[in-house]
């Protein structure tokens, strides 16, 4: 039984959702306001891991391409204080591809593959239970019709308020980010100060993490708890003045590491925002969500990984439905079950995440430098 399935959203999650159906010959329409694959950038480096994201990456028969595409030594992980002292230094063996990096625009390249995106179709709302099936709402104007419409459109779904009418709260944690280009070259100390993957330097409630990307490109993020209005009368959009306030916001920290930001070429705004942890709904037939759309939250390595192998069992448990299928009841209730399993594995990450943000970016520093002692090989 061919049924009109549509994702809305080409991140990891969608991609890899309509990869993984791709593969079982099953089409499906990828809805995506952006109008190319490069019509922003990408954001920064992802740990893929080997029970999550690299086995998502696996179910669509990826996973060879992705080693050869990713870097196992972006695991390595340093943590200094704030006077730059190395706390800890932690490398990767040679043979580790636990949690490889890969660059967020290769990982992109590669779920894209042959699929057809259709770029420039951005969602405003999804209404379920028409006579013809779920209707979704285009920016254009437009409509069109499916059978099962799957929210993976990020932090603040248009598909999220026809399930749930729950919506993100801020975290009290803010992130600025920044970035490095041509580190090796034009920043050789501070290119040995990161390493091969990640340092972080962690004070009261404050922290500034530097990632390497591949292409000598670092991305860094200066953390601190603030009020949601906490740049009310600084302008955004003014780099020297966004340093400046850092920088006073940074003031005592050492040198080599206040460089981070001393280098930025420019600097982005993201409060952190998520989802209350036991975040589920009653179940709407034709409609559902995964990843950030469905149980956002803070941003320390889960995220993507939980969309894309979220995507693949999705696409899974569809492509069986529709194999077995005796009649059109088969496919919701594929999808009633994923749901359940999603929560489940989803809640348990959210309180994990949750935890450590509390932990990371808080009024003790050595709470933070406790945590990756708990989570780091020996």
């Amino acid at each position: 039984m061919r049924r009109r399935i549509a994702v809305v959203g080409s991140g990891p999650g969608g991609l890899t959702f309509a990869r993984v159906l791709h593969r079982h010959g099953h089409p499906v329409a990828v809805l995506e306001r952006d109008p190319a694959p490069d019509a922003r950038p990408p954001g920064g480096t992802l740990d893929l891991h080997e029970g999550l994201g690299q086995l998502a990456l696996d179910k669509a028969g990826l996973l060879a391409e992705f080693q050869a595409l990713s870097r196992p030594e972006g695991q390595a992980m340093r943590i200094l204080d704030t006077a730059g002292t190395v706390l800890r230094d932690w490398r990767p063996r040679p043979d580790d591809r636990a949690n490889p990096e890969i660059d967020r625009r290769h990982l992109r390249d590669l779920l894209l593959g042959a699929l057809d995106v259709q770029w420039g179709r951005g969602v405003t709302r999804v209404v379920p239970g028409t006579r013809d099936g779920v209707l979704v709402h285009f920016a254009d104007g437009r409509q069109e019709t499916f059978d099962l419409v799957v929210g993976a459109d990020g932090a603040w779904s248009r598909t999220r308020p026809a399930v749930s009418p729950v919506t993100p709260h801020y975290t009290g944690v803010t992130t600025i980010e920044t970035s490095l280009d041509d580190v090796d070259t034009r920043h050789p100390d501070l290119a040995r100060l990161i390493g091969d993957g990640s340092v972080a330097v962690y004070g009261a409630n404050r922290a500034l993490v530097a990632q390497r990307n591949s292409g000598s490109h670092v991305k860094v993020y200066a953390q601190f708890r603030a009020p949601l209005d906490w740049h009310t009368n600084l302008d955004l959009a003014d780099v020297e003045a966004v340093r400046s306030g850092l920088l006073t916001l940074f003031e005592g920290w050492a040198a080599p590491v206040l460089d981070l930001l001393h280098y930025g070429t420019a600097f982005v705004h993201r409060p952190l925002y998520v989802l209350p942890v036991s975040h589920t709904w009653a179940h709407v037939p034709g409609v559902t969500l995964l990843g950030d759309a469905a149980h956002l939250m803070p941003p320390l390595g889960a995220g993507a990984n939980l969309a894309m192998l979220e995507g693949a069992e999705l696409a899974e448990s569809i492509a069986t439905a529709t194999a077995t299928a005796t009649g059109p009841g088969d496919l919701d209730e594929a999808v009633r079950a994923f749901e359940e399993r999603m929560w489940a594995r989803a809640g348990r990450w959210a309180k994990i995440t949750t935890a450590g943000l509390e932990r990371l970016v808080s009024p003790d520093p050595a709470e933070a430098l406790a945590l990756f002692d708990q989570v780091q090989p020996s």
